[in-house]
């Protein structure tokens, strides 16, 4: 399942590496460097709605 994580704190990594270990396929934007230890980080702020969908609709996110 591709999964896109809309963040970069503390909560949004222990969501990554918990979905991580379940073996799906994890984007996060903006994330951090911990973060992108993990899964893939993705140039885009939690306010740009517009492009954030874009970004999920081009890479046929699941969740």
């Amino acid at each position: 399942m591709d999964i896109l994580v809309i963040g970069g704190g503390g909560r949004e990594h222990a969501i990554v590496w918990k979905l991580n270990n379940r073996g799906h396929n994890i984007f996060c934007a903006p994330g951090n460097p911990g973060i992108a230890d993990i899964a893939e980080c993705v140039s885009l702020q939690v306010n740009q709605m517009k492009e954030l969908v874009d970004f999920a609709q081009s890479n046929k996110i699941d969740l």
